[in-house]
């Protein structure tokens, strides 16, 4: 590759003209923020765009500018002569149709996470920015794009949502800097917080209640642990998407220095969330061991055939040994 990662991205996206542009399944705020606007962006070059998601964009981001202009189910790849990933740490998180994507040519990857297992043909990894958004931003500056008001309230929202309302240790002076140019683009900040932090329905605060009955305190109160078993979902008629933001409440103990959030969404498989906090608290070692990954303060990972309860043993012993360095 010559030159900067940067400067590979901007050449191949210039050459191209009809651009795929996806992330990873179950997108979070910075995942979707990054793609929608993106595409916006991209569409102002005079791009033919593709958003591509495997399912349905959750209502907790149906707020987004765009978020019903994701195509569903996967168009032909050879229609594509450019596929931009946004987000994604590693190719098995593309999904069910990883192989038919990464068959598109050029494949670029754009991803902020310390743990990445490198795929694509180019890559822009940089895990010394707090989000995907902030590096999207500069993308646009980059190509010399105008990134107009739905653009910026997208990418707005992904930095916001990756670092957690900039409370996160990843969070520097890029990513005020990035924060800033998109609030002189026209974001209104309040707007944005409403959206991502007051948006509870009852079922979804019922299974928030029932989340937190579960708040066990461990490692002398160092580690927190929250779990959602598959009943709490049919008992309360909430979506596992709704459990979006709670491993934030147990992180939020003074005491704590790592929490932890298990949940089965469906039947035998059991998702974990985790959070810490400082620099000396690396999460994301704890999810390597798991097979899974993410950033030091926020990380996670997926197992199969197991329960809550199996999990969480195996799991409390990994991360004993990390807070007793924290």
């Amino acid at each position: 590759m010559n030159g900067s990662p940067l400067e590979a991205m901007v050449a191949a996206i210039k050459q191209a003209e009809n651009i795929l542009i996806l992330t990873h399944i179950h997108p979070d705020g910075d995942a979707l923020g990054s793609q929608l606007g993106l595409g916006e962006i991209l569409r102002g070059l005079g791009k033919q765009v593709c958003l591509y998601g495997e399912a349905e964009v959750s209502h907790l981001y149906d707020f987004l500018p765009g978020a019903t202009e994701i195509t569903i189910g996967l168009p032909e790849p050879s229609a594509f002569d450019c596929a931009i990933a946004l987000d994604c740490g590693d190719a098995y998180r593309l999904g069910t149709e990883m192989a038919a994507l990464l068959a598109v040519k050029p494949f670029l990857v754009i991803d902020h996470h310390a743990g990445h297992q490198e795929f694509g043909d180019l890559r822009w990894i940089d895990p010394g920015r707090a989000s995907t958004g902030e590096m999207v931003y500069d993308l646009a500056v980059a190509l010399g794009a105008e990134v107009y008001p739905a653009a910026a309230y997208c990418l707005y929202t992904a930095v916001v949502s990756d670092t957690g309302s900039f409370k996160y240790s990843s969070t520097s002076a890029d990513t005020f800097r990035v924060a800033r140019e998109l609030i002189l683009k026209g974001v209104k900040p309040a707007e944005v917080a409403g959206k991502l932090f007051d948006n509870y329905t009852m079922p979804r605060l019922r299974l928030f209640q029932r989340v937190l009955e579960s708040l066990q305190l461990l490692a002398d109160g160092r580690i927190a642990l929250i779990s959602a078993p598959r009943r709490l979902f049919d008992e309360t008629g909430a979506a596992p998407q709704d459990t979006e933001g709670f491993i934030n409440y147990p992180r939020a103990l003074a005491c704590v220095q790592a929490a932890v959030f298990l949940k089965e969404a469906e039947p035998g498989m059991v998702s974990v969330s985790m959070r810490s906090k400082g620099s000396s608290c690396d999460v994301s070692l704890v999810a390597a061991k798991f097979g899974g990954g993410g950033h030091r303060n926020a990380a996670g990972f997926k197992r199969r055939d197991t329960t809550i309860e199996q999990l969480s043993a195996e799991l409390l012993r990994e991360l004993e040994t990390v807070v007793a360095h924290c």
